[in-house]
C-alpha cells in the first residue's frame, strides 16, 4: 500500500510548538514536556539533530506566508469540479481572488482583441459576462486595455500565497477535466 505524503510547511513552529505542549497537557497532565523539549523533538521528527540545528539550516531562508484557509474554501466553493467559475461574488475580496485564477489563464505577453478576450474568458465561466471580468481585471491593474478598448493584454503580477493556491486548484480542476474529456470510456 502506497503512502501519501503530506507536506506541512509552519510559519511559527515556536507557536506550533506552544499548541502542541497544550494539547499533551489535556493528555499528560503533569508529565508534559517543556517548550524546549517539545522544539526539540519536532526539529528531530523533521530529520534534524536538534531544535538549534533546525534553526541554523533557516538562514536566509525567507518565511512562508500562510494561506487564508476561510477565503480559500469560499472561492474555490465558486468553482466547479471542471474549473470553470460559477458565479460572481458580492464580496470585493472573493472576487478579487476569483480574478487571479482567471488572470492565470491569460496568455502572457500576448495582445487580444476584445473579441478574443472575451471568447476567451467566456470558455472560463459558466455566467458569461466577459465585459464585466475584463473591466474587473484592469481596474485591479492584472489586465490592460488601450484606449479604445482594442487591444488587451495581460499584464505580469506575483499573487500572493492565498492566489496562488487558488491558481494552482483550479488548475489542477481544469487539467482534470480535459484529461477526463479526452479519455476513451474503458472497454
Amino acid at each position: 500500500m502506497t503512502r501519501e505524503i503530506i507536506s506541512l510547511t509552519l510559519p511559527d513552529v515556536s507557536a506550533f510548538a506552544r499548541a502542541l505542549k497544550t494539547d499533551l497537557a489535556s493528555d499528560l497532565g503533569d508529565q508534559t514536556p517543556g517548550h524546549q523539549t517539545i522544539l526539540n523533538a519536532v526539529a528531530r521528527a523533521g530529520g534534524y539533530r536538534n531544535f538549534q540545528h533546525l534553526k541554523a539550516t533557516q538562514v536566509g531562508i525567507e518565511p512562508v506566508a500562510p494561506v487564508e484557509g476561510r477565503a480559500l474554501s469560499r472561492v474555490l466553493a465558486r468553482f466547479t469540479q471542471d474549473g470553470l467559475l460559477d458565479s460572481w461574488s458580492t464580496k470585493r475580496k472573493i472576487r478579487q481572488l476569483c480574478l487571479w485564477a482567471l488572470w492565470a489563464q491569460v496568455p502572457p505577453r500576448k495582445n487580444f482583441t476584445e473579441r478574443e478576450i472575451s471568447d476567451l474568458f467566456d470558455t472560463m465561466t459558466r455566467f458569461r459576462d466577459p465585459a464585466q471580468i475584463r473591466r474587473s481585471l484592469a481596474e485591479d491593474g492584472l489586465l490592460s486595455r488601450n484606449r479604445d478598448g482594442s487591444v488587451y493584454t495581460r499584464v505580469e503580477a506575483r499573487p500572493d500565497a492565498t492566489a496562488q493556491a487558488i491558481i494552482r486548484e483550479v488548475t489542477r480542476r481544469r487539467e482534470a477535466a480535459a484529461e477526463a474529456a479526452g479519455r476513451t470510456p474503458a472497454q
